[in-house]
């Protein structure tokens, strides 16, 4: 029987994620006959232990990166976000209600409190949420500071209390960011997410009441009119973002401005903490960024959630949840070796951590490995299918998303054949329909030079006297780390993981080093679209290049900001440069995010 993936979950869930692999031909990793590192993919809705990081192996893969709470918990969001207001200016990240952290920004809040309520203007509303808990658990609204009332550490941040209703109901976004890779900074936002409603209409005179002011699913899915038809919105809480976008195509908005904000907040908020990110090959993390877009259509960032829940309350969640679930294991670019785990290795007479471990653990693994008996003389039909894999292997040290592409041309050896079986009959990156007709996201260029390898209210908008004292004495913990200083413990060894050679000279691959990205040609950019997945960063040349290993975040700040200039103003490709130097970055083949068919970012100038 031919060898198959195999999955592991932590406390057996999500259920959505077995299903999905099983429907893939994957099998569940069994502890009573497997050893314990006979797996492919670890997934777990909690961190992973350290240790778990350093033995990773070339074949495994963890759905997440190490040390992302610097975004993931709301409190160390605020504070990353006010160190990044404080160094590249209140109108870059103004997508950020003004927030403190209590008890300890108490007199802060407290100044800024009584400084609105002399100023003539609107009424001001807040909004407290405890740091640590999730799916809406212990928000509550207030306008008088007497009902503020707390027992844990909150954040208290100004409501925006002007949001875009539809049918006079209150609603956010849910948007799913893979992060592929910190070192290069590799980005990929889903075309499908989720729109979530209040069940009841909003009201800010009843502030107590969440159905209408909080659009979480686990609370509105008990409010007493869940089931009930709410004009546009129809029963039940929940939108496919496909339906949104035919909501917006009847407002008279720049939509490609709109998404563009949106892509911007997300790269700005990633950012943040990528300088500070270990680079780990061999793991990928799913976000899920909750956006809210107020009356004049401004999109503010209210939280970024780790693990964002895969469970299926309702048709849309089926719609979105399974696809991304999907699309999400071929962004992880099984190779056919990867089948074969520890057997193709001991044939090859090679076994290697992906990474040099701390001394201690580096010594047990490597004892580990010696005591292992002598495997028996392998069959002729395990060698050949070690060896007709090797070379795609050699050559990586994470292997590329486009991996699979190239085995188009390998037919012959049936390659091609085995890697559809990996993938399986749902994958959307099918490799026998990988062409330019059925990937028209794929730049021309690519396809002809083969894929390349590698991997509140409005007028708050500027900052407030709180949010500039605050910027001024963040604390040093959260500032982003000197990488020269080689204080991590996530080491990548100087070579890449490689299998003995058993090719002629002519056929010999150049050796790889960890730590640098696959080069094909003279490029080693990553796939523009992964079935629903588009790569938002980089986005261009000068991105591409500010996103590798020493990143430099003000060349990617300052392409975004003349990105969605272009947008907004409709600009062509006029001061793009030469007609070369535009038919190179049109070549870079970046998509525009948001939009139903994301156009090639050239045509999104000409037409927004």
């Amino acid at each position: 029987m031919a060898a198959s993936l195999v999955f592991r979950l932590h406390d057996r869930g999500p259920e959505l994620v077995r299903e999905v692999l099983l429907e893939r031909g994957w099998e569940e990793y069994d502890r009573r006959r497997q050893e314990d590192e006979d797996w492919n993919l670890y997934w777990r809705g909690s961190t992973f232990p350290t240790s778990d990081y350093h033995n990773l192996l070339p074949w495994q893969r963890l759905n997440h990166h190490p040390k992302t709470a610097g975004i993931t918990r709301k409190d160390s969001l605020v504070r990353n976000l006010r160190r990044m207001r404080a160094t590249f200016g209140p109108s870059l990240y103004n997508f950020s209600p003004t927030t403190f952290i209590l008890p300890n920004d108490y007199t802060r809040f407290l100044a800024e409190y009584n400084g609105l309520r002399l100023t003539k203007g609107p009424a001001v509303y807040w909004i407290c949420k405890p740091v640590d808990l999730s799916r809406g658990r212990g928000i509550f609204i207030f306008q008088d500071i007497k009902e503020l009332v707390y027992d844990s550490s909150v954040i208290v941040q100004r409501y925006v209390s002007s949001p875009l209703l539809i049918s006079g109901y209150k609603f956010d976004l849910r948007i799913y960011v893979c992060v592929k890779s910190f070192r290069p900074l590799t980005v990929y936002i889903h075309q499908e997410g989720l729109v979530r409603f209040a069940t009841e209409k909003y009201n800010l005179q009843s502030l107590s009441n969440l159905y209408a002011h909080l659009t979480n699913t686990s609370i509105n899915k008990y409010g007493p009119f869940y089931k009930a038809e709410k004009g546009k919105v129809g029963p039940g809480c929940k939108w496919t973002m496909s339906k949104f976008r035919h909501f917006l195509q009847g407002q008279d908005i720049n939509e490609f401005l709109l998404w563009q904000r949106i892509n911007n907040i997300v790269t700005l908020t990633l950012l943040a903490i990528a300088p500070s990110v270990p680079s780990c090959p061999n793991c990928v993390e799913l976000f899920g960024f909750d956006v809210l877009i107020d009356s004049k259509f401004k999109p503010w960032l209210l939280e970024v959630n780790y693990s964002p829940a895969l469970t299926l309350d309702c048709q849309a969640d089926v719609s979105v949840k399974k696809g991304l679930i999907g699309d999400l294991i071929d962004l992880m670019n099984y190779t056919s070796t990867d089948v074969l785990r520890d057997r193709a290795y001991q044939v090859l007479r090679y076994r290697q951590p992906c990474f040099k471990t701390l001394p201690g653990l580096s010594t047990l693994k490597q004892n580990k490995f010696l005591k292992k008996k002598k495997p028996k003389k392998a069959s002729k039909t395990l060698i050949n299918q070690s060896r007709l894999f090797a070379r795609a292997d050699y050559q990586r040290y994470l292997p590329p998303v486009t991996a699979k592409y190239r085995s188009v041309t390998a037919s012959k050896t049936g390659t091609g054949q085995t890697l559809n079986w990996i993938l399986g009959p749902h994958s959307k990156t099918n490799v026998f329909v990988v062409n330019g007709q059925t990937s028209p996201a794929v730049a021309p260029c690519q396809l002809r030079n083969g894929l390349q390898d590698t991997e509140v209210t409005n007028h708050d908008s500027t900052e407030t006297k709180a949010d500039t004292e605050l910027s001024e004495d963040t604390d040093v913990f959260f500032s982003i780390p000197d990488s020269s200083r080689g204080g991590s413990n996530f080491k990548a060894s100087t070579d890449s993981w490689r299998l003995p050679n058993i090719y002629s000279r002519s056929q010999r691959p150049q050796k790889i080093h960890v730590g640098e990205p696959t080069v094909l040609n003279t490029q080693h950019v990553p796939p523009v679209r992964v079935g629903g997945f588009v790569r938002t960063c980089p986005f261009n040349a000068a991105t591409m290049k500010a996103s590798q290993h020493q990143l430099d975040i003000t060349v990617i700040v300052q392409e975004l900001q003349k990105l969605t200039g272009r947008l907004a103003s409709g600009q062509a490709n006029e001061n793009m440069g030469t007609r070369a130097e535009a038919a190179e970055k049109d070549c870079f083949g970046s998509l525009l995010w948001g939009p139903t068919d994301p156009p090639r970012l050239s045509r999104a100038f000409k037409t927004s």
